[in-house]
């Protein structure tokens, strides 16, 4: 059975032969819902009924009955006398927001009422959830209720990056199918980045003969791939007919479901210089990328150059006539800006329009292309960094970098979508990682993002209304089959889908958990691909007043936690969590998630602890850490809390600058030992500090130093590495430690970030 007609199917099994009085399982969780005495039966006497005169709705029915065929063999009739019917009545009188619906079931009838056909569509999606399991022909029961619904959002998105990896029109309509199925009603499809041009545009052909396609590397990690060779077969790829693309705009729009194209810019750009050379600054022939190595390859168009704007107003001019939709994204994210700055016809751009640098001119670029965007009734949309330099006036910022870039544009007075890399980058873990598929790094679980509100706390409540929505991202380096999209994708679509929907005050964990386990059902029975959840338990440490304790979680309400002290394994017989743990010496605690009396990790969560002299201890900076990077605090470094391999919140970043860290103990204390711990992750960018030196003091004032360690592990080691830098002396009486950590200033030889700045990650300044 393919994947497609699994969907298509899916809701066949929904809600699992409830009890007649039980809440469907329905997801998103409706605003308002009902339960009534009886059913209301769909069999071969069932009739749909609507308005022959509103031809808006006719899509929606043909899609309901195509539904139920596939889920029974009913071949239902359409606008035919009887009793037993299912009336779609849309009505732009009624007062129903925008995409609202009421459905309504008696004995007797069925009635979905709404003012716009995304509203009959939701509802029929609604009712199409409530049906339980059968078997062919069997007749289909609909409990009776009462629901009325509608969005929180306007903006309920996915993405699906096919450039990296190129999925077939059908896969593409299934994702659609999917994102249907849970009220979703945005497609964000990133159709051009380096590795992967995949829009036909017929001006221009060598866009996809070349850029299309590259140096099949699959085989090896992205960030390893080595580039293609002269006389390489360039085979893996594949691109989209602009006739496909109709169908499959068409395909969403009955769905509800708005497609947002993605034409990369100015950066991200290799697969068009692959094609056309003269787009770059140096204009020198490349061949297409095959992963994550740039090494003296171009990626940006020339911002100098005359003909690169031609060119992509030709571009953009194709593209706008396959997809209607309202906004068209242009990406402007990660611009390497250095072959700028090298750049004279750049540099004479930059002199000739007055600007003051290279992120001035990338704010000329994208103002640029608004305003042709503007010219043809679009409205321009890219990621947060087209805020550098000066936003365009009327742009719509996605923000992916957290949240500060969505903060900064609302208030400025634009439009934001909400999607930052934590939670909404379903390419990132969601459990494990052991026994999960290679994702490269990240760690959103299905609670993270049930948890994520797209409001920022940081916005006022007229603020409020610039935030569109949210979003959740799929890039796919890591991803090359249909299985493992599913899978990245299962459940955690349908969390972000019940965030953007419900009312947050509807939101309840342990309800959505207990609802998702009947769509888990259907997922088995039809084959689709989906992670059963994380059972990785969270370990969350709390330092306070100098004093350490630790939290035990699971995101299982029905699990439990077991952990053990002395580094052994824990088991059944371990110790069962019940209560904050305290940690008074230096140790490491491992803890499972047992579920059913079974040990539900492959490998069991470790944190490990240093009780010292520095605990509690405040931390002043000579250089700012990044504000991406800045673990629980300025603190961070003093709380007892010992980093893991993976870059993650107990690390504090940065890069450009040294650490330089002054410890205030609070009081006097004895000290014969300090030490810095600190991590080398060469394909995150993070190198271990060149040197590291340990200065003390009683005032504040004076320093001594007492030692400094050279590094010894070379920066080109691949593996992840945790290293302690310590140094020893006669034990004195010091209130104030300083330690400066040297930053790697540059990526080394052969790095894909060669040249470029380096990081420094450190986790705890000790004292003993």
């Amino acid at each position: 059975m393919s994947f497609r007609l699994s969907v298509l199917l899916f809701i066949a099994v929904l809600p699992n032969l409830l009890p007649a009085q039980q809440l469907p399982s329905i997801i998103p969780q409706p605003v308002d819902m009902q339960m009534n005495p009886g059913f209301f039966i769909i069999d071969n006497n069932t009739s749909v009924h609507f308005d022959k005169q509103q031809k808006a709705t006719k899509p929606a029915v043909q899609f309901f009955l195509k539904m139920v065929q596939n889920i029974s063999g009913y071949s239902l009739k359409v606008n035919k006398p009887g009793k037993n019917t299912i009336n779609l009545i849309l009505s732009s009188a009624s007062h129903f927001p925008k995409e609202g619906y009421l459905l309504s079931v008696s004995n007797s009838n069925i009635t979905i009422k709404a003012s716009s056909y995304g509203g009959i569509f939701y509802g029929i999606q609604s009712l199409l959830q409530t049906l339980p399991q059968v078997r062919t022909n069997e007749s289909l029961q609909v409990p009776c209720m009462l629901i009325n619904d509608y969005p929180r959002f306007s903006w309920r998105g996915m993405h699906l990056d096919v450039s990296r990896h190129f999925f077939s029109a059908d896969v593409v309509k299934e994702y659609i199918d999917l994102m249907a199925l849970y009220k979703m009603n945005t497609f964000h499809w990133h159709l051009v980045d380096d590795q992967g041009w995949r829009i036909e545009i017929k001006k221009y052909p060598k866009l996809t003969q070349v850029g299309a396609w590259r140096v099949d590397q699959t085989d090896k990690l992205w960030g390893s791939r080595p580039q293609a060779k002269p006389g390489e077969p360039a085979n893996y790829g594949g691109f989209y007919t602009q006739q496909q693309l109709k169908e499959i705009v068409a395909y969403a729009k009955t769905r509800n479901i708005t497609i947002i194209p993605e034409i990369e810019m100015p950066g991200h750009v290799a697969s068009a210089i692959a094609a056309y050379p003269q787009l770059s600054c140096t204009q020198v022939p490349q061949l297409p990328l095959t992963g994550g190595n740039y090494t003296n390859m171009a990626s940006n168009y020339c911002a100098g150059n005359e003909a690169v704007f031609s060119f992509i107003e030709d571009v953009l001019t194709e593209v706008m006539e396959i997809f209607p939709s309202t906004y068209i994204h242009i990406g402007g994210d990660e611009v390497d800006k250095e072959p700028w700055k090298k750049c004279p016809h750049c540099q004479q751009r930059i002199q000739k329009e007055g600007l003051k640098n290279e992120e001035e001119l990338q704010s000329y670029f994208i103002k640029r292309i608004e305003r042709f965007i503007i010219s043809k009734k679009r409205k321009l949309i890219g990621w947060d960094e087209i805020l550098e330099g000066g936003l365009a006036p009327e742009a719509t910022v996605m923000s992916w970098r957290g949240e500060s870039g969505g903060i900064q544009a609302a208030k400025m007075g634009h439009d934001v979508v909400m999607t930052p890399g934590t939670p909404c980058y379903f390419d990132a873990y969601q459990a494990g990682p052991e026994g999960e598929p290679y994702a490269g790094g990240g760690f959103n679980t299905l609670k993270n993002v049930y948890d994520y509100d797209p409001i920022p706390k940081e916005l006022n409540a007229a603020e409020h209304q610039h935030v569109l929505g949210a979003q959740g991202n799929v890039w796919t380096e890591n991803i090359s089959t249909t299985e493992h999209l599913e899978y990245m994708v299962l459940p955690r679509m349908l969390a972000l889908a019940e965030s953007v929907w419900s009312p947050s005050d509807k939101k309840n964990w342990r309800d959505f958990y207990s609802r998702l386990k009947v769509h888990f059902t259907a997922f088995d029975q039809k084959g689709l691909h989906y992670s059963p959840g994380n059972f990785t338990v969270k370990i969350n440490p709390i330092s306070q007043g100098g004093k350490l304790s630790v939290n035990l979680s699971s995101d299982s309400p029905e699990a439990s936690v077991y952990y053990t002290s002395d580094g052994s394994v824990p088991g059944l017989s371990a110790s069962k969590y019940t209560s904050p743990i305290p940690v008074e010496s230096t140790q490491t605690i491992k803890a499972v998630t047992v579920l059913n009396d079974k040990v539900m990790n492959l490998v069991p969560v470790e944190q490990k602890f240093s009780i010292h002299k520095a605990i509690g201890g405040t931390v002043q900076y000579t250089n700012a850490p990044s504000k991406y990077y800045p673990a629980n605090g300025p603190n961070s470094l003093t709380d007892g809390i010992r980093g893991k391999s993976n870059p993650g919140k107990f690390w504090i970043g940065i890069s450009n600058d040294d650490l330089i860290a002054t410890v205030d103990l609070g009081s006097e204390k004895k000290i014969s030992k300090v030490g810095i711990g600190c991590l080398q992750s060469y394909k995150d960018w993070i190198f271990l500090p060149q040197t590291v030196k340990f200065e003390v003091s009683a005032d504040g004032q004076h320093f001594q130093e007492m030692g400094s360690v050279v590094n010894d592990i070379p920066a080109t080691a691949l593996n992840p590495i945790i290293r302690d830098f310590e140094t020893k002396f006669s034990s004195l009486n010091v209130r104030y430690i300083r330690v400066t950590a040297t930053t790697v200033k540059a990526c080394p030889k052969g790095h894909p970030g060669e040249g470029k700045p380096g990081w420094t990650f450190a986790d705890e300044i000790t004292a003993e």
